[in-house]
């Protein structure tokens, strides 16, 4: 365990940037600066009180409602305490140490301790053999999913590193793949119609895709209440999508896979061709499956970068919110449109 450290108020207020941030909580230190990019509210908001005392922040919840699962991502930050406390924001003359019980003071989940504490998983260990083993109820499987963990490097699946390999995927493996197959759909489909049509053909897909990435993102990843009360059950719902609730910043499970995306697309493109003729159904292919790289490398992005951009900014602490706030809300990642629609907005 680390020792335990002191600072002033004055050594806080010295940390006010977006190098290095501090923030005070309760009489005790943080050290937010690798938070600012995960923040749901972005990182301005943290920014805002770099360097200062938030305790009365955090329980505002008209300035920013925190889930459970924010003052447990909060401690994993925590560096030290006041060497004097504060008292409305003013150091006390009269000095006082507290010392924290059972607190590793740096920013990843002990796996050790999470595991002794929580009996869910060891993350020291392949993930999916215990996840296969398991004798957890539903209810204790799903609080244990949907309550953040973070490793400095991506978890471990299988011990067999063929299989390994197969559930590491690096975000630029999606539009390598993607992109070509899209515009092979595309030259397909100018060959048989007007290359407007196509053109119109392309932006429905794109359209389409969003709706289908809220419907599969509602309905299949998220088909929480409907999960039979099976433990083997558990295991297809932990790599669909459980995983990326359990470890959402693990960089290699962010994307999906090649061999689980192309067995989702099969189907789908199958359903275009019976819906539409040739032309028109490959024009329709085409923006689905542009949307659908577009989708994934977002969600990348929303998770790990400082998006530039205002409305990726907005996507990013919507998205967060979905993680950290209420996971049966905000399903969009491209668009909140279709949470608008059908009334699923935290």
């Amino acid at each position: 365990m680390t020792s335990l450290k002191f600072y002033t108020a004055s050594e806080v207020a010295s940390h006010s940037s977006d190098k290095s941030t501090w923030v005070i909580y309760k009489n005790k230190v943080y050290d937010v600066t690798s938070f600012l990019s995960s923040h749901p509210g972005g990182d301005e908001l943290i920014l805002e009180y770099a360097g200062k005392d938030v305790t009365e922040v955090l329980a505002d919840i008209d300035i920013h409602e925190h889930s459970e699962a924010a003052y447990v991502m909060l401690e994993d930050l925590c560096i030290g305490q006041l060497s004097s406390p504060l008292n409305n924001g003013k150091e006390l003359k009269d000095e006082r140490s507290k010392k924290f019980a059972d607190m590793d003071l740096k920013a990843n989940t002990d796996a050790e301790k999470d595991f002794l504490k929580q009996h869910f998983l060891d993350l020291n260990k392949p993930l999916v053999s215990q996840i296969w083993n398991n004798n957890f109820t539903k209810e204790f499987y799903l609080k244990q999913v949907h309550s953040p963990r973070h490793l400095p490097e991506p978890a471990i699946f299988f011990s067999n590193p063929v299989l390994e390999m197969l559930t590491r995927t690096p975000w630029y493996v999606i539009p390598i793949i993607w992109f070509p197959i899209s515009m092979y759909f595309f030259s397909r489909s100018i060959q048989i119609v007007a290359i407007e049509w196509t053109i119109t053909c392309f932006f429905s897909g794109i359209l389409l895709w969003t709706l289908l990435e809220y419907c599969i993102h509602r309905f299949l990843f998220h088909l929480d209440d409907s999960l039979p009360n099976h433990p083997k059950v558990f295991i297809i719902h932990f790599l669909l999508h459980g995983v990326h609730h359990y470890l959402p910043m693990d960089r290699l499970r962010l994307v999906m896979p090649p061999v689980l995306s192309f067995s989702l697309a099969a189907p789908l493109l199958r359903l275009g061709y019976f819906l539409f003729n040739t032309g028109t159904a490959e024009g329709v292919i085409s923006g689905t499956l542009f949307g659908y790289m577009c989708y994934d490398l977002v969600h990348y992005h929303l998770h790990h970068a400082r998006p530039l951009l205002d409305y990726l900014r907005q996507m990013k602490t919507f998205h967060l919110d979905h993680h950290y706030k209420d996971y049966e809300e905000n399903y969009g990642i491209t668009t909140i449109l279709w949470d608008a629609v059908f009334h699923t907005l935290v």
